[in-house]
């Protein structure tokens, strides 16, 4: 574990400094809605019309984005990462605001620290479950701190998208077979199937209520973003990415969200 808090509290300095530029804030202060997909958004909004008191957990917050969001539409926020680093960024932009959030550093594998049947709705949102090596005692944690008929929804990568590389065009880059979970490299990572996100949930007691796969609809998904290679590219380029004529794994969906309660539907 202390390879990944490492290297994200070192990703926090670098290149994760673009998502906590004034820019990137004030667009989530004017459109909370745009910290979400589309798709996932509405079904946020099916699910919890209205968060204005509701209790949300945010394991492995990240960028916080979604935490900001959820504050700004009325929701009693917590924010958890490994990360101190990413933490007290955060902590220092809704300071900056006024905003009343709670910063937890905590690991999403345990949330010890977190009261059982404590939260309306925990939201996990994309690149949290490749760092996790154990998914079913993940979700029986996320089963633990929601109250009973509590909402969870997931936001992420789509396990078709994981054999391949990021390399777009008519080659198709093979990187793993699907069944190849994991681990990936020095820091290490998993390369989840469907079967396994949809079987952890399913024994930690969530009830799949909803899924839907997507597409993206933004060319800069295909773009390397620790690089600075999408600067390079015209709109026309990056909308060809989305074309699966011309990038054979745009006929994919490239993002999945699993909306799921605690207990039987």
């Amino acid at each position: 574990m202390n390879v990944i808090k490492d290297s994200w509290n070192h990703w926090a300095e670098t290149w994760y400094l673009k998502y906590r530029t004034p820019e990137a804030i004030a667009k989530i202060i004017r459109s909370p809605e745009t910290a979400f997909h589309r798709v996932t958004y509405s079904m946020l909004q099916e699910a919890i019309p209205n968060l204005s008191g509701k209790k949300v957990l945010v394991p492995s917050s990240g960028d916080n984005h979604a935490v900001f969001a959820f504050h700004l539409m009325g929701a009693k926020v917590t924010s958890c990462d490994i990360s101190e680093n990413q933490l007290e960024h955060a902590a220092a932009i809704a300071k900056s605001h006024n905003w009343d959030i709670d910063f937890i550093c905590e690991d999403t594998m345990h949330l010890s620290t977190i009261n059982s049947n404590e939260y309306d709705f925990v939201y996990t949102s994309n690149g949290v479950h490749v760092w996790i090596h154990d998914l079913k005692t993940m979700y029986r944690n996320i089963e633990r701190v929601l109250k009973p008929c509590g909402t969870y929804l997931m936001f992420d990568i789509h396990p078709f998208m994981r054999p391949f590389g990021i390399t777009v065009g008519d080659t198709v880059k093979v990187e793993r077979p699907y069944d190849f979970t994991g681990p990936h490299g020095d820091v290490p990572t998993y390369k989840w199937r469907m079967q396994d996100l949809m079987n952890a949930m399913i024994s930690a007691n969530l009830s799949i209520g909803r899924i839907e796969e997507m597409v993206e609809e933004d060319g800069s998904f295909w773009v390397d973003d620790s690089t600075d290679e999408g600067e390079h590219l015209s709109e026309q380029e990056l909308a060809n990415f989305c074309n699966w004529r011309m990038n054979p794994l745009a006929a994919l969906p490239q993002w999945l969200s699993l909306l799921a309660t605690k207990g039987n539907l």
